[in-house]
């Protein structure tokens, strides 16, 4: 929710919005490109998973980045954008992973 809402006050285009050359022939859901929530989600999902199953942190957060990378290739972020939502999926995870810690629920 936190990044629905920094959309709507950044109100910043995405990149498929303003500039010709990028692939992307899919218009997105909603107009605003910062953070992205894609890879929020990626990479928070990749942290608490990994908690779980240390021997997957590896693949998790190469999945993750590979992600974060495609949102930029496709035209739907700017680097900036991936960055942010790289810098809030680690501290949603981590806000998670303690929460749930300190509540005795892991």
């Amino acid at each position: 929710f936190v990044f629905k809402a920094l959309k709507r006050l950044s109100q910043r285009p995405r990149p498929c919005q303003i500039e010709r050359h990028c692939w992307s022939k899919v218009l997105p859901p909603d107009k605003f490109s910062f953070p992205s929530g894609h890879t929020m989600t990626a990479f928070s999902i990749a942290l608490v998973v990994s908690y779980f199953y240390p021997s997957l942190e590896g693949m998790l957060f190469f999945l993750a980045l590979s992600i974060a990378v495609s949102r930029i290739v496709l035209g739907m972020h700017f680097l900036s954008d991936v960055l942010a939502g790289v810098v809030m999926g680690l501290a949603l995870g981590c806000a998670s992973i303690t929460a749930f810690a300190s509540l005795g629920l892991i």
